[in-house]
């Protein structure tokens, strides 16, 4: 254990350090403060300049005269890097903490605290330079969110505590949702105007979790409240519990696999290559039909075993995907209310099974963007970013076990509150009251 504590403090006081090591490259000249900006960003303000409609919105927005600031661009937004390092402690803490709101967090700072949508936003609709800096903050936000996958379901996975079929198994559901279901209804069902009711089900959400932390809401989940108080125990005693942590005892990994290579394949397939385009569709249904052969699931956790059908997690991932890609946000939030009310598992379990589906969506979104798309980023700011994310997901896996469970239920319920106030006020009242604007 205290090899363990020393190898932590070591590692984060190393990366802390190559932190302002960062900080003093990128204000030296490379990355977002470089005169040098990416060829695709001059494609693209060459070609706003070449549209009449567009060039006098494009010279006005663009000072010559001024210091290069986001991707290069003289008058952007210049981020500062400390503040951008601070932030993106914070986002991987409480993504790593609840498994959720990464995403979020990420755009709280990109798009409203750094202002880099309003500068968007200024070069006018249909700009190509508006659609590069905005691919950019989404990209960017990706990035933010799939290291600090990557870097909890490591944590927890070595801690005990991540149901990796749980989580493969949404994210097949998941990431063949994500492009399949856009892709066969090809704009025919849009429920972006119904966005402010999307809001009032996250309060309704939000009030069933409330529900389930009383006797009467938690009597059907006995299992998961004797793991978590066996686990509070523990953690308590500081006792070593190595062994207690989740083991599979049922389940064939070889299915598994099969089928999350297949559905990412296929999303892989339907974004780079233009040819052969009922292939991905093959591929999707043959990864979600494989699902079906992996059959019942069974682990344990500190004494308690829990079980489950692979293919109602991959269902879920489906009806996750859909109902955030017809409603245009961000669904990934809504994996942890179904990991504890539907998959019944405890708060301790469900933030890294959460990260690393969310991880397997955010593997491929980002590849999709970057090499289909040709997307470009800061990356001597999201670099800089990128060593905060990482010592706060360092952080938070250790820090969450120390965290009583309906303190961590009510951490994300405010924060789904807090969602739930912006679609809604975004839907009935045409804009935000809460950040991102």
């Amino acid at each position: 254990m205290m090899v363990n504590r020393i190898r932590f403090y070591l590692v984060t006081a190393l990366m802390i350090l190559f932190s302002f090591v960062a900080v003093a490259m990128a204000q030296t000249g490379s990355g977002l403060t470089t005169p040098d900006m990416p060829e695709k960003m001059k494609t693209a303000i060459e070609a706003s300049l070449q549209d009449p409609e567009l060039a006098a919105k494009t010279q006005e927005v663009i000072n010559p005269e001024a210091a290069p600031g986001f991707l290069g661009i003289p008058g952007a937004p210049d981020p500062s890097l400390i503040l951008g390092l601070l932030w993106a402690i914070w986002v991987g803490w409480i993504f790593s903490t609840v498994g959720a709101f990464g995403g979020i967090m990420s755009g709280v700072g990109h798009i409203t605290i750094f202002g880099l949508a309003d500068y968007a936003k200024s070069f006018g609709k249909g700009n190509p330079v508006n659609n590069l800096i905005t691919d950019s903050i989404r990209v960017s936000n990706q990035w933010l969110v799939g290291l600090s996958g990557m870097i909890s379901s490591f944590n927890y996975y070595r801690m005990g505590r991540l149901v990796a079929p749980l989580g493969i198994c949404l994210a097949i559901g998941g990431v063949g949702g994500s492009w399949l279901v856009p892709e066969l209804t090809a704009g025919k069902i849009s429920l972006k105007d119904y966005i402010g009711f999307f809001g009032l089900i996250v309060f309704v959400l939000g009030f069933f979790l409330i529900y389930e932390m009383t006797p009467k809401g938690s009597a059907g989940k006995k299992q998961a409240k004797a793991a978590a108080q066996a686990f509070e125990k523990a953690a308590k005693e500081k006792t070593d519990t190595s062994d207690q942590g989740v083991k599979i005892i049922e389940g064939s990994w070889t299915f598994m696999w099969a089928a999350v290579g297949l559905v990412v394949l296929s999303a892989l397939w339907i974004n780079l290559i233009p040819v052969l385009r009922w292939v991905p569709y093959i591929l999707c249904v043959a990864g979600w039909a494989m699902t079906f052969m992996i059959g019942n699931i069974r682990f344990t956790f500190y004494g308690q075993e829990f079980s489950f059908k692979a293919y109602v997690p991959m269902i879920g991932g489906i009806v996750i995907a859909a109902l955030a890609s017809f409603l245009g946000v961000g669904g990934g939030f809504l994996y942890v209310p179904f990991l504890t009310s539907v998959a019944g598992l405890p708060m301790f379990l469900v933030a890294g099974t959460s990260a690393l589906c969310v991880l397997v969506g955010m593997i491929v979104s980002i590849f999709s963007f970057m090499v289909g798309k040709g997307v470009v980023i800061a990356w001597g700011f999201i670099g800089v970013e990128l060593i905060g994310v990482f010592i706060g997901s360092m952080i938070g896996p250790r820090t969450s076990k120390y965290i009583p469970e309906k303190a961590l239920k009510w951490i994300f319920i405010v924060l789904a509150f807090y969602v739930g106030i912006r679609y809604t006020s975004k839907g009935f009242l045409g804009y935000s009251l809460l950040p991102p604007f």
